[in-house]
């Protein structure tokens, strides 16, 4: 096709995209596509995983400034654009029974108001591929289950031109997919590459208790071919200094065995209203030639 391909990511909080298809959208900004993240909360109340900076006053004190900064050097390793929806982190509650989430969050707001912002970001960018995440939120956070919900509202809404007339001309996404990069078929494939090379795998407990903390198996439709962008996806996620530690599980696999034994990112195809046939390789499949 000759119009410009473009490729929007919608996540929860700033570094999800960096852990989430990052090398997907390094390869299609390579190719020349367009591609924006939707990013729908400042991380306000992320908590800060990195040992080196627990503690410090700064970035406790400016948390919400430091998750801007840290997006701003991920979204330029990246290559990509960026825009804000403007929505309160909730948090992820935590304890027996769980907490009453914070007045005002993200997840505690009217589902069809939420997804006018993003109706409007999608009529003003006109992706013809949009990713987020599954009913799931891919893990059980509140944003991660409500970025789902506003997802799905807004992919059918900006195609209607009588929902939500305020937010501009019309636009219909081709193709809708959930992010499924943390699946068992890759997370055992590097597994036992790992011990067969004799070395130690940082997966071997997340294996054995898969079913207790992970959702069941999903449909990989789609294993985009990445492994030329897996150092940037790195990259990226480093920049996000506060939710990373950078001596922790996400770097042990040395970078050649991942290239080697898994050197794609996976997807699971919720909605296309183009033909194609599965599996896929390509996020775009039934669009470049229509």
């Amino acid at each position: 096709m000759t119009e410009q391909l473009r490729l929007m990511a919608v996540h929860a909080h700033p570094d999800d995209e960096s852990s989430k298809g990052a090398a997907t959208m390094a390869k299609y900004v390579s190719e020349g596509v367009d591609v924006l993240v939707a990013t729908c909360t400042g991380g306000e109340r992320g908590s800060i995983l990195n040992p080196r900076l627990k503690g410090d006053k700064y970035v406790e004190e400016n948390i919400h400034e430091v998750r801007r900064k840290e997006m701003d050097e991920a979204r330029e390793i990246l290559g990509v654009q960026q825009a804000w929806l403007g929505f309160v982190d909730s948090g992820l509650p935590e304890g027996d029974p769980l907490p009453p989430l914070p007045e005002g969050c993200f997840a505690l707001q009217d589902p069809e108001e939420a997804a006018g912002a993003l109706v409007r970001l999608i009529r003003e960018f006109r992706p013809h591929v949009v990713t987020t995440y599954d009913e799931n939120g891919g893990y059980p956070h509140p944003d991660h289950i409500m970025t789902h919900t506003i997802s799905m509202i807004a992919f059918d809404a900006a195609g209607d031109p009588d929902r939500y007339p305020e937010a501009g001309p019309a636009w219909q996404p081709q193709k809708l997919y959930y992010n499924q990069g943390f699946n068992r078929q890759r997370t055992l494939a590097l597994h036992e590459a790992l011990l067969s090379r004799g070395m130690d795998s940082p997966y071997g407990e997340w294996l054995e208790r898969w079913d207790e903390f992970q959702r069941k198996d999903r449909e990989l439709t789609t294993f985009v071919p990445c492994a030329d962008f897996f150092a940037i996806r790195d990259k990226a996620l480093i920049a996000h200094a506060t939710q990373i530690d950078p001596d922790g599980g996400w770097f042990r696999v040395p970078m050649e065995i991942q290239q080697e034994v898994w050197p794609t990112e996976e997807y699971e195809l919720a909605k296309s209203l183009v033909d194609t046939s599965l599996p896929e390789d390509d996020l775009f499949a039934g669009i470049r030639d229509n």
